[in-house]
């Protein structure tokens, strides 16, 4: 889960508190060693194809995905980051906490872009991710790679890449980071 989560939940504060985890570091590297074979072979190589990483838990994510991808492949990928918040439909309904500038400093006309991300869930980040990838170019095609799809989709959004299918309950958390994957909630006050 990207930090921005992390700290703008709810409004009487929080903290996450894991109550399992459900891959680890090692089960991490394998799964973005899968996926990049994964892209490499669904596209043919690696020509055409972008990794733009999802500000802010897709970032490090992307980084490593194109990382696999170079040594695979014996050449990097285009590698580029989006920061989603102004692209979002609940600007009103929750703070906009703008975290890192985007950049993509190519052209995405003609590429095949594959978006990363953390963790898919009601699907409305990469929505947004959609709409501000327009910005840079008419991709041929934009696929996306998650580590976690937790399910609850609320739009006709579905992942080509996938670390782990986890499925979860509405109000659990996803966290993803260098140490692995957990499953978890938010707790307030003195439950913290």
């Amino acid at each position: 889960m990207a930090e921005r989560e992390r700290t703008s939940t709810p409004p009487d504060g929080g903290v996450f508190v894991a109550r399992s985890k459900v891959m680890d570091a090692d089960d991490v590297r394998r799964a973005l060693w899968r996926m990049a074979h994964e892209i490499v072979e669904r596209n043919q190589g690696l020509d055409q194809v972008a990794i733009i990483g999802l500000q802010t838990g897709g970032v490090p994510l992307a980084r490593r995905l194109a990382e696999n991808l170079a040594e695979i492949e014996g050449k990097a990928p285009d590698l580029g980051v989006v920061d989603v918040a102004f692209y979002r439909d609940d600007i009103g309904l929750r703070p906009v906490t703008h975290q890192a500038p985007t950049d993509i400093p190519f052209d995405l006309t003609n590429r095949i872009v594959v978006l990363v991300d953390d963790v898919l869930f009601t699907g409305r980040t990469i929505r947004a991710a959609l709409d501000a990838l327009t910005d840079f170019g008419r991709a041929q095609a934009v696929q996306l790679a998650v580590m976690v799809d937790r399910g609850h989709r609320e739009l006709p959004i579905r992942p080509d890449f996938v670390g782990k299918n986890l499925p979860t309950r509405r109000d659990e958390l996803v966290d993803v980071n260098p140490d692995g994957v957990s499953l978890g909630e938010y707790q307030v006050g003195d439950q913290a």
